[in-house]
């Protein structure tokens, strides 16, 4: 496995220059994570499994439709969404009809409801989180979440700034590069395996889950 520092000159030669590099970087700060209302998280959940499979650019067109016929995705309300409600939702032409994501919104708002009474609000829980064990995280999104396994939970953390890896196509490719696993982690042992090498990455770099995730990403062909 080559140090940090190499892999870093790796990904700024692709790049150009460092600076280029260091502008797709960063992750919010804790205390912004612990400042983010509960119905932001519900909505960016919303927003990554409703993405998932299907075309971004058009979700991202229909957003202000969501946004409205969630009611700014209140967990309170959200969470209390029955069967007339869901009558209505996949009838509702603002959003994407597709029944099973439409219910996952009341799932994932009764998750977030049970995080913010258990901690506080869902921000605080995030922002808490040991980052050297954001595979655990990942973990607790598919059994407690509703359609936040794989990608989608991941792509949910980094959209909400919270610091993170997505083992992209390419970030795989660079894993098994490093001789760190020899396919796309899915195994318990895998994953502690690929939370090594990012906590190795941190000591000796002093960066971010997610500026290591994307100078891994940029880094190779």
């Amino acid at each position: 496995m080559r140090n940090f520092d190499e892999i870093y000159q790796l990904a700024v030669a692709r790049k150009g220059e460092a600076g280029v590099l260091e502008s797709l970087l960063h992750p919010k700060s804790q205390a912004e994570i612990a400042d983010m209302p509960d119905d932001r998280f519900l909505a960016l959940m919303t927003k990554c499994i409703f993405q998932s499979g299907f075309n971004w650019k058009v979700v991202e067109a229909m957003w202000p439709g969501f946004e409205a016929a969630f009611e700014g995705f209140d967990i309170g309300r959200c969470a209390m969404l029955h069967d007339e409600d869901f009558g209505r939702l996949v009838s509702d032409v603002r959003i994407v009809r597709h029944g099973p994501k439409i219910r996952a919104v009341q799932e994932n708002a009764v998750f977030l409801s049970d995080i913010a009474r258990e901690h506080g609000s869902a921000g605080a829980f995030f922002a808490g989180w040991p980052t050297e064990n954001y595979v655990g995280l990942l973990d607790l999104l598919q059994k407690r979440g509703s359609r936040l396994g794989g990608n989608t939970g991941q792509y949910f953390l980094r959209f909400s700034g919270i610091d993170s890896f997505i083992l992209s196509h390419s970030v795989v490719n660079r894993l098994i590069a490093e001789g760190i696993v020899t396919k796309a982690p899915t195994s318990a042992k895998d994953k502690a395996a690929v939370q090594a090498a990012f906590n190795t990455w941190r000591e000796q770099s002093g960066r971010s889950l997610t500026e290591i995730s994307r100078i891994l990403a940029v880094s190779i062909d």
